[in-house]
């Protein structure tokens, strides 16, 4: 699905260069499941963007779906980002103005989708998610792990092949964050391809493969054993 050749990520400012990402070599298939791990401020989160196309790399290659988009323009970049790429995030990201199927419905309007279809789309996530009870509650009406459960919802309707997630458990109690991993382990058996940057070794543990960053840089990759 994607590769990522000497990739390189560097921050200037008049008197400082930081290297955020050094010569990372990646390449993710489509169906796998990978976590990324690290220390704080190794890159992961960098990695992830320009993975999501929220940034551009300062050297190296993106391929994506066999298309070079290193040197896109962002205008392009959200054009592709917004067919291919599910986001989950730490925070939620929820609208609080918004109900919950209206917080999901969101993500469809870049599709140009009848109302009908964007509606059943919703519906039939919501059930799937197991939030259809949930509908009409706005987000500060719900539990975090509701709210988490929404925003998954928000990332698989508009049937992504890629989701990423940022520290989807961070702001979860452990019975919420094992819950919203089994989603992501159902998605992931389903067919939809997972990165997903976690501290926690359990939750890498739902993953295929682990690949750890330190300083920028990939030093291992480890590939779990099924069964």
């Amino acid at each position: 699905m994607l590769k990522l050749h000497n990739l390189s990520k560097m921050y200037r400012t008049d008197e400082v260069e930081t290297v955020a990402l050094d010569s990372v070599n990646i390449e993710i298939n489509t169906g796998e499941f990978v976590a990324i791990m690290g220390p704080s401020g190794c890159g992961k989160s960098t990695l992830l963007n320009i993975i999501g196309m929220l940034d551009s790399p300062s050297s190296g290659q993106y391929i994506f779906r066999d298309e070079d988009i290193s040197d896109y323009a962002e205008s392009r970049r959200s054009h592709i980002r917004k067919k291919n790429i599910g986001f989950i995030f730490q925070s939620f990201n929820l609208i609080d103005e918004l109900t919950v199927a209206e917080n999901i419905e969101l993500a469809l309007l870049y599709h140009n989708l009848p109302g009908k279809e964007r509606k059943e789309r919703v519906n039939d996530v919501m059930d799937k998610i197991g939030i259809a009870h949930r509908a009409k509650h706005m987000p500060s009406q719900l539990s975090g792990g509701q709210q988490q459960r929404v925003a998954v919802a928000r990332a698989v309707v508009g049937n992504q092949g890629l989701i990423l997630a940022d520290e989807p458990t961070g702001n979860l109690d452990s019975a919420h964050g094992q819950e919203v991993m089994e989603m992501l382990r159902v998605l992931n058996d389903e067919g939809s391809t997972i990165v997903m940057v976690t501290h926690s070794p359990a939750h890498a543990d739902y993953a295929r493969r682990t690949i750890n960053l330190f300083d920028g840089r990939v030093v291992t990759e480890n590939l779990r054993a099924v069964g």
